[in-house]
């Protein structure tokens, strides 16, 4: 004798499909399309703005992946600017110190940063200037930047260092 083991839900399910009519169980499997097809979409739209936030942050971490050895890199363009400022113009050591920094500058360059260095008279900037004081300054115009203490850094569009400057005021 064999016996068939049948699934009671699957009955009950099959009973309810019974009492309704061809059309009704249409209607119902259309809904069912209809939501698994929202479904799907809803579930692409989330992997497309997951791959596209991928993408981005990807995209950052390369920009800005050298930040900290070029931020680094700063106190050392400092010191030979200054040496070069206080050297003498024929010591012999001068020279390779200028062509030691071009190619510094050059290096740093095509990793992205950029150079602040406005000069008297440029407007002061607040999102790259940093003002360390004011002072009286006859010919320039109020807000102007009157001295440059220390040049400031941008590593692609981000300020890594303001330039530190003296803006002119006029009582």
């Amino acid at each position: 004798m064999i016996h068939q083991h049948q699934d009671p839900g699957a009955e009950g399910a099959d009973a309810a499909l019974d009492g309704d009519t061809p059309q009704d169980q249409l209607e119902a499997l259309k809904g069912e399309i209809e939501q698994l097809r929202a479904e799907v979409l809803r579930d692409r739209a989330d992997l497309d703005n997951q791959r596209k936030r991928l993408a981005r942050d990807v995209e950052q971490a390369r920009k800005f992946a050298n930040e900290r050895l070029l931020s680094e890199l700063l106190p050392l363009f400092d010191s030979m600017e200054a040496g070069l400022a206080a050297a003498e113009k024929a010591d012999p050591l001068r020279a390779g110190m200028e062509l030691t920094l071009r190619q510094l500058h050059r290096i740093a360059e095509t990793n992205g940063l950029i150079e602040v260095a406005p000069q008297p008279g440029d407007a002061f900037d607040p999102e790259r200037h940093q003002a360390m004081s004011m002072v009286e300054a006859g010919a320039l115009p109020p807000g102007a930047v009157a001295q440059v203490f220390q040049k400031g850094y941008v590593l692609n569009e981000r300020l890594l260092r303001p330039a530190l400057v003296v803006v002119a005021r006029h009582d």
